[in-house]
């Protein structure tokens, strides 16, 4: 291989390297449309650098501006370094095993080899009824004073609290992602640099699904443009190398449309099938905390005072994601007929009261979806086999709301068409700002927020 093509393989590399790294970011999409077109201008069409640049030109780098306001990155949860780092000081510890205090299971693995030293019962928290007495620390062979088994008695107690939180916050993180953009934040490196084009596609489609919602009363603009739709056909197209170099499995991960899904083995989609219906169930699970620790209007689903809508909102719409492609893969697979049996419904978001107000001011009426979600058994009742949920009785109670049941999207998954490419805006609480500079002061001082 001649030094220029080393060099231009290096090169091409290191981009879908950048490219993989925004799968787990809010990147904007100008800015990956552009690395897209410096990694493959060679091989674009005049159309299809036209339509690239269309977006490019909005880049940060071309920027007048040269930020964003929005950050770029999702939330993280934190884990519990500073609890155990006091922990091994308090316990005057050098534990030979590195753990990473990020993580769920390293984190259990040293409550657990923790927990002894003081012979304190993992999940036994009562500060009256589990501590040991002076007596049962002397037979228990630990010489410490009262005063020093509490401090590590409770910092224990702090640590194992912490860990429970963790796992919550860690749901949230995993269910806003779900619902931005499906399992492609799952996919590994091997599968997503396999062929360029299948790279670029799921890169920036990525970034258009992971866009934020804007204050409106109207629809949201739909994450599939032009510009997806080019370079999902790159993927398709009939006159590149054969066998077709196109990754599918990988395309599946975000994007489920009956043509994508007719280019994997059944093995492959029943895999999928068997991921999205687990993720189901863990959804209903933390839907139905969520309901149980907030008292939601379930016949307006208006947002009320207290409630956490932020989580709803994100885990509602990781459950539509979730059943969407659940769904894809029912039809795809020729299983519809399990549809008779269980119909899982959508999942209403938490409306603000404003823009309820506003969609009434304009001559709106309250979203007939809203009927349907309120006759239908909810998700997790399903799970625990409360109660049954079929095809029919959903059939039935979108007829009754006057909706037709697969258009909706209560039978399959939705339908979507081409959007046009749009800048992306500058928002502060789904409010545009023109100016990135003017955002970051408004939500210093939570303009917007609903928030005083």
């Amino acid at each position: 291989m001649s030094n220029s093509k080393l060099t231009l393989r290096i090169n091409e590399m290191t981009t879908i390297e950048l490219l993989y790294q925004t799968l787990n970011e809010r990147r904007r999409p100008e800015d990956i449309a552009e690395m897209i077109f410096e990694l493959t201008k060679d091989s674009l069409t005049n159309n299809e650098k036209l339509l690239l640049e269309k977006a490019s030109k909005g880049s940060l780098s071309k920027n007048i501006y040269g930020y964003t306001s929005m950050l770029q990155t999702f939330a993280e949860a934190k884990g519990a370094t500073k609890q155990i780092e006091k922990a091994l000081e308090i316990f005057q510890l050098n534990p030979d095993t590195k753990f990473d205090y990020n993580n769920q299971k390293d984190i259990e693995e040293f409550i657990a080899l923790v927990s002894p030293i003081i012979n304190k019962s993992i999940g036994k928290n009562d500060f009256k009824a589990d501590r040991l007495n002076k007596s049962q620390r002397i037979e228990n062979g630990i010489d410490l004073s009262k005063r020093n088994y509490n401090k590590k008695w409770r910092l224990l107690k702090r640590i194992e609290n912490k860990l429970l939180k963790f796992i919550t916050e860690s749901k949230k993180v995993e269910f806003q992602k779900i619902a931005k953009h499906g399992l492609v934040h799952t996919l590994d490196f091997t599968n997503f640099s396999s062929d360029i084009n299948t790279a670029s596609f799921i890169a920036y489609y990525n970034a258009r699904c992971n866009l934020r919602s804007v204050f409106t009363n109207e629809s949201q603009i739909r994450s599939f443009d032009e510009i997806s739709e080019m370079l999902l056909n790159k993927c398709n197209r009939k006159d590149i190398q054969l066998p077709n170099p196109t990754n599918w499995w990988a395309i599946a991960h975000i994007y489920t449309s009956q043509e994508v899904l007719s280019h994997l083995t059944d093995q492959e989609k029943g895999l999928l099938l068997g991921k999205w219906t687990t993720i189901l169930q863990e959804i209903a699970a933390f839907l139905d905390q969520i309901w149980n620790e907030n008292d939601i209007n379930r016949e307006t689903m208006v947002v009320k005072r207290g409630n956490d809508s932020t989580t709803w909102n994100n885990t509602a719409g990781a459950w539509n994601k979730a059943r969407d492609n659940w769904m894809n893969l029912i039809y795809s697979l020729g299983l519809d007929y399990i549809l008779e049996e269980i119909c899982f419904g959508k999942t209403l978001r938490l409306m603000a009261a404003d823009v309820v107000a506003w969609h009434f001011s304009t001559n709106g009426k309250l979203d007939p979806n809203t009927e349907v979600w309120n006759k239908l058994p909810l998700p997790w009742e399903i799970f625990q086999n409360k109660v049954n949920c079929n095809k029919d009785l959903v059939i039935k109670y979108c007829v009754q709301a006057g909706l037709d049941p697969e258009k909706s999207g209560w039978i399959a998954a939705r339908t979507h068409g081409v959007a046009e490419f749009t800048p992306t805006p500058e928002l502060v609480h789904g409010v545009t700002i023109s100016n990135p500079f003017l955002a970051t002061v408004l939500k210093r001082h939570r303009f917007f927020s609903g928030k005083k």
